[in-house]
């Protein structure tokens, strides 16, 4: 952490002492992991295409560094998707459901689009739809285990989690489709309940955005070899090779061109996890920041957790609501102005950048703990966002 520059500070309301060492805790694309320059980047295949061999080389080792650190079992498999978690977990949706009833739960802006999808797009005949408003989780109960489930792990937005993989059978029937964007690297996956699960370079690991990584299971694999949904499917999409399924993507091919210089950066990411010590040091690192953080969170007189239920709050993606009488009894409107005030005089100060909550849910605060933040940043953050909500409420 460093020190504050000297500047000149009201008596009432005086500046914290020391700063973040880095001031950067957006949900996504999230801050680089500790050391990274572009120094990264220098043995990038740039200029070449993504079919030559050294270029093919760099994505199947990405691949198969990923399949490493999340400690997979041997028979799943890994693709390069593009477009993103969106664009890995609509190639599923698009790909997998309809030859079963489907579940679809969500209750986050992000878990949102798969309803949207499911219902609306694809419009499936056997679908079940289980909705909760932000800060809240659906009846997971409700899911027996006969038809395919859609699911979000971490809802980024709502800071709301699954609790566990309990509610899963083991014995299913149907297939899981997991989006984990902001749960992979971060959180335990027992994988023996995953038939299908996604995430993006941008969000655990400090990628740069654009790319999503599609792992899928044996049982997801037999449902592409055996099913072929009646309707088209965008090439961007497409998991198919024929009737069955398209292997060559789990080999370093890809359904579009990505960007080498990306992919390079993601290796980088990959290769940083590994020396710190792996998965298990990436969960701790979640763990000490949230930690840090909800030290501060317990004694604020101002915020509060969106979600009240401990046992389903997420660690990685914290989202507070305003709990101060002034605030918890103003508008909407009002409370979107506050978020702004606080959000700008953090960035003057470079004290604390992209905190806001995401547009589409409620106003507040939100804060990203995942496994490239350090907990001493943490820390920092709370004096500045204690005074930057006072200076906010003096000028509001």
């Amino acid at each position: 952490m460093a020190d504050t520059p000297n500047a000149p500070a009201k008596t009432n309301n005086p500046k914290p002492m020391l700063k973040p060492a880095d001031p950067r805790f957006s949900c996504g694309p999230v801050k680089k992991h500790p050391g990274w320059s572009f120094d990264a980047l220098r043995d990038a295949q740039l200029s070449r295409t993504h079919r030559a061999g050294a270029a093919v080389a760099k994505i199947t080792e990405a691949l198969d560094r990923t399949h490493a650190l999340l400690g997979l079992p041997e028979d799943y498999k890994v693709a390069l998707m593009p477009g993103s978690d969106t664009g890995a977990m609509e190639a599923a949706i698009w790909s997998l459901l309809g030859a079963r009833g489907t579940d679809v739960f969500g209750w986050d802006v992000f878990g949102s689009r798969w309803i949207v999808d499911t219902r609306d797009e694809l419009k499936l005949k056997d679908l079940r739809v289980f909705k909760a408003a932000a800060g809240e989780i659906p009846d997971l109960s409700q899911y027996d285990g006969t038809r395919d489930a859609v699911f979000t792990y971490n809802g980024t937005a709502a800071g709301v989690r699954i609790p566990d993989f309990d509610w899963i059978p083991a014995d299913r029937e149907g297939l899981t489709i997991c989006d984990a964007t902001s749960a992979a690297f971060a959180l335990e996956i027992d994988w023996s309940k995953i038939d299908v699960l996604t995430f993006s370079w941008q969000k655990c690991m400090g990628g740069e955005a654009q790319h999503g990584m599609l792992i899928m299971g044996p049982r997801a694999i037999e449902r592409l070899n055996s099913y072929k949904p009646d309707w088209p499917i965008p090439n961007v999409l497409q998991m198919h090779a024929g009737d069955t399924a398209d292997m060559k993507l789990y080999e370093g091919s890809t359904l579009n061109t990505p960007s080498l210089m990306c992919v390079e950066d993601y290796l980088a990411a990959l290769k940083w996890a590994s020396k710190i010590g792996g998965l298990p040091a990436l969960q701790q690192r979640c763990r000490d920041n949230f930690a840090s953080l909800d030290a501060w969170v317990q004694k604020s007189a101002w915020v509060e957790y969106l979600c009240e239920d401990e046992s389903v709050r997420s660690p990685v993606s914290v989202t507070l609501k305003y709990s101060a009488p002034e605030m918890a009894n103003a508008s909407t409107e009002e409370q979107w102005a506050m978020t702004a005030r606080i959000s700008a005089l953090l960035e003057q100060e470079n004290a604390g950048l992209d905190i806001s909550m995401h547009r589409a849910s409620v106003p507040g605060i939100r804060i990203w703990c995942g496994p490239t933040v350090d907990s001493d940043d943490l820390a920092a953050l709370g004096p500045w966002l204690d005074w930057a909500y006072a200076e906010a409420l003096d000028a509001g």
